[in-house]
Parts: C-alpha cells; structure tokens; sequence
C-alpha cells in the first residue's frame, strides 16, 4: 500500500541506512574475550543488536552470566571503549542508499534518522557516511529516554519538524522499528537487506516491504 501525502521519512541506523554488524560484531566480540566469554559469529549478532547497548550485551553473553551486574557493566564498558574506536572500519552505507537519500532530498521531503545506538555515534555515523545528505533531525538514545519501540522520540521527531505523524512514513529493518512506528502513528516499511527476516517484519506489521532503497520512493507514493 503507498504512503499518501507523505511529507517527512524517519529512518533507522543500523541494518537499514548503514551495514554496521561486522564492526558491532568485532568489538562485541573482543569485549567478550577479555572477560573470558565465548564470541559468536557476526552473522548471529543481527539478532542480538537494534535494542540499545545494554540489550546487545546481554544477548552476547552466556544466559548463565547475565546476572552477574559486575560483570555485566564491565563488559559494556570494555564494548563501549573498543566500539568508539573500531565503529567505523567495516561499516558502510547499503548499496543505493546515497541515491535515494538523494531523490527524497530532491523532492524537499524532511528527513531524519532515529536510533537506539548511543546519541553520538548516532550523529557521528551519519556525519561521516552520509555527509551531504540534509537531514533534518538525527538522533540516538538519550539518558532518560525511553528506547524503541517507545514511541516517544519518533513522535519528538514529528513535533521538531511540525510533521503530522500520519505523514511519515518510517523505514527499518527490525521488529522494534514496526513497532515503533505503528505506535508512534506512523506507516511502517521494511526493508529486506537488513539484519532480520521478511516474517519478522510482516509479523510485526510493516505496511510495505522494500529490497532495494530504490523501491522507496515508489513505496511512498511519489
């Protein structure tokens, strides 16, 4: 179903404008090493991701250890000091995401991205992979802020741009992103070339399913 009318797109971060794992993945990893944890497979930490720092490490570690809140905070700090380093190594935006971050701009919709990743990666990322793209609002978690699916920072989102939520359409890869935007009043797309499945999204309640940024567009009713 097209999204009519569309005025703003509010976007995910991670596994939908940028392909992050290989990095999250890394410094996880090595995190989970230093404390004497076993490491997963990058490709097992795309279920693991998209729910804040704190969710990531405790999916990472041993169900056993969880408990351990000692342990627990010592390895989201060793996370956290590696990932500010090794944050930007693999990382990449997805193919055709400048070009249609491009023809949205070129159509004078709002653009903004919202994340559960840290507020300033969050703008640090976008800065430096998506420089010319004039979003309007960019932001991560904040202290004191709920995370997704909490509606609350998209509909922060919508008041900072004078945007009726009716009017945005929302793009992620996770089932918190189809939540959140269902919450927040908006319509929900999916995208394919995230982190999770098609069913986990339609289960969800994406509206629209995309497997190519060049789709949106299309998708949006332009």
């Amino acid at each position: 179903m097209a999204i009519k009318s569309t005025q703003a797109v509010l976007f995910d971060l991670d596994g939908t404008l940028l392909d992050t794992i290989e990095d999250l993945a890394t410094c996880m990893n090595e995190a989970l090493v230093r404390h004497d944890l076993p490491t997963t497979p990058a490709a097992d930490h795309k279920m693991m991701v998209g729910r804040g720092v704190l969710n990531y490490v405790l999916a990472a570690m041993p169900p056993a250890r969880r408990g351990d809140e000692d342990l627990v905070a010592r390895v989201t700090e060793t996370y956290q000091r590696l990932y500010a380093k090794g944050w930007a190594v693999k990382t990449r935006p997805y193919d055709g995401i400048p070009e249609m971050l491009a023809e949205l701009a070129a159509r004078k919709l709002h653009l903004a991205v919202l994340s559960n990743k840290p507020d300033h990666f969050t703008r640090k990322a976008v800065a430096h992979f998506l420089p010319d793209v004039p979003f309007d609002v960019v932001r991560g978690a904040l202290d004191g802020v709920a995370l997704k699916p909490d509606p609350t920072s998209a509909l922060a989102v919508a008041d900072a741009l004078g945007v009726a939520v009716e009017r945005f359409g929302y793009v992620g890869d996770t089932a918190t992103d189809m939540a959140t935007a269902r919450a927040a009043g908006m319509r929900a797309v999916g995208v394919l070339w995230g982190f999770r499945s098609r069913e986990e999204l339609v289960n969800a309640g994406a509206e629209s399913l995309i497997a190519h940024p060049a789709e949106l567009a299309g998708v949006l009713g332009l």
